[in-house]
């Protein structure tokens, strides 16, 4: 009788372990799928932080380029050619020479 007693606890530790390794399993396979899954995220991520970085640069850019606009509009030179392209003025010693190809 202790025989069976003993042969019946070892079966039923064999049995537990099974079923703990098998947890154990389980919970290692959904760890290794939500990390692959974490890393595509990570990746995606850092390709939408580069671009936006990008943008920012391109605008840092365009800023400048529109404060340098902004000065030369201040600037004499600015107001000659806009005189001259414009409204036609020239200065008085100045000719204005056309050609009809242009018609």
């Amino acid at each position: 009788m202790a025989r069976k007693v003993a042969f019946r606890r070892k079966r039923q530790n064999r049995l537990g372990m099974a079923l703990v390794s098998f947890v154990v399993l389980m919970l290692m396979a959904v760890i290794l799928f939500k990390s692959r899954e974490l890393k595509m995220k990570q990746a995606e991520y850092q390709q939408k932080e580069a671009t936006l970085q990008a943008q920012i640069d391109e605008e840092h850019e365009r800023t400048s380029r529109l404060t340098d606009y902004e000065k030369y509009t201040k600037t004499d030179k600015f107001v000659e050619e806009i005189a001259k392209e414009k409204l036609g003025l020239l200065y008085e010693n100045e000719i204005l020479f056309r050609s009809d190809l242009n018609k």
